[in-house]
């Protein structure tokens, strides 16, 4: 059975989440897209302004997707996907939302997790006043966090100087994000669209910002730069800066992981810390598995299966990514070192 992809597109008030969406629905794709629209109030405006004759747009009106109508977010996703006439979901989130429980109804409902996929979480940042949205929002930074792509718009609006710190900003919150830059939303599809950026078989891990890019058109090679931390830990730990509540934290374990062991301390982590817990990632080696094992998770759900083999000749190690809130940096590291085989 063919999953339709989903695409949720988030982002704060004005940063351009709905001229994005009509870019996406004017070009000459050949797909036809379902779209859900959501705002607060009662009276629903987005869904106005976007176009498209062969696209169908719902919107969820008087509450916000996150809270009070994910029921309704289920049940017209099930109509959808019943339909099966579509290439692609497209959900556009409130300004004011958190995007993580719109994410996570596609881990929990049994028959929208057999026939859709989630694609990518796009958050669509405001180039000119992102630094202002940080100040003065948790939810700004939350979207960030969340994303597995942010696309910096409005770049036409500021300098060079700026758009460096708009940057910094961006990677100190999430390092593991893809970081795209566009004016008016004017960017290649394929950049966004069918990446498979939340598919476990190929989750995408950028723990520093050095990295290198010298790797054929469509593929990225990335130079860890850790920081060593303790002696004879064996992990390697890259420390996001606090920004606005919000850390990043990037573990590199190169001996392998005991599974017994590896699986309860994930486990312990999302009981103990999943609602600080924004997102997480990780390829782990599994000590006695010639699969590597993948994970990645949104506060409470977290996602687990094993992947495809290692390669012959590919360095084998485990890399963990968390971003969230309250994360004890050293608690992580040392209890991580518990997990490794020899430990």
């Amino acid at each position: 059975m063919k999953r339709i992809p989903v695409t949720v597109i988030t982002g704060f008030l004005g940063a351009g989440k709905t001229t994005l969406l009509n870019r996406i629905l004017r070009e000459q794709h050949g797909r036809r897209y379902a779209v859900i629209v959501n705002e607060f109030g009662d009276i629903g405006i987005d869904g106005g302004l976007v176009v498209g004759t062969e696209d169908e747009v719902i919107e969820l009106n008087n509450g916000c997707v996150c809270c009070k109508v994910r029921g309704d977010l289920i049940r017209v996703v099930s109509g959808l996907v019943r339909r099966n006439g579509f290439d692609g979901i497209l959900i556009e989130t409130s300004g004011l939302a958190d995007p993580a429980p719109v994410v996570q109804t596609f881990f929990i409902d049994d028959e929208i997790r057999q026939r859709t996929r989630l694609d990518s979480v796009i958050c669509v940042a405001d180039g000119a006043h992102l630094q202002a949205r940080l100040a003065d929002s948790r939810e700004a930074a939350e979207q960030l966090a969340q994303a597995d792509f942010v696309l910096v718009n409005k770049i036409d609006l500021i300098d060079a100087p700026g758009l460096a710190l708009v940057q910094d900003a961006v990677r100190r919150i999430n390092p593991a994000a893809e970081w795209l830059t566009s004016v008016r939303c004017e960017i290649p599809l394929a950049a966004l669209l069918d990446r498979g950026a939340f598919d476990l078989a190929r989750v995408p891990f950028r723990t520093s910002p050095d990295e290198t890019r010298d790797a054929p058109r469509g593929e990225r090679t990335y130079r860890y730069v850790p920081h060593r931390v303790g002696v004879g830990v064996g992990a390697a730990i890259e420390q996001g800066r606090h920004t606005h509540g919000i850390d990043s934290v990037s573990l590199r374990v190169e001996r392998p992981l005991d599974r017994t062991r590896f699986l309860a301390w994930l486990q312990q982590l999302v009981v103990e810390q999943g609602q600080d817990l924004l997102r997480a990632k990780g390829i782990v080696d599994l000590a006695g598995s010639q699969r590597r094992f993948v994970f990645q998770g949104v506060h409470m759900t977290m996602d687990a299966d094993f992947d495809r083999p290692w390669r012959d000749g590919e360095h084998r190690d485990s890399r963990l990514v968390f971003i969230g809130r309250n994360l004890d940096r050293s608690e992580l590291r040392e209890s991580i070192a518990h997990c490794e085989i020899d430990a």
